[in-house]
């Protein structure tokens, strides 16, 4: 069930920043977006195969 919550969350995470790149197209922005779900990615990543 945890599993399934942290995909349902970074799913959430990825709309919420991807609504935000769409009604904001800046170059920097896109720039901190890619970190932010980069890092985020690896944290899920890393949680998930921690968990089994």
């Amino acid at each position: 069930m945890n599993n399934v919550m942290a995909l349902f969350a970074f799913a959430v995470l990825l709309g919420f920043l991807g609504i935000l790149l769409w009604h904001v197209p800046r170059w920097d922005l896109i720039g901190v977006v890619s970190v932010t779900v980069a890092l985020a990615g690896w944290d899920l990543i890393t949680n998930l195969r921690k968990r089994g």
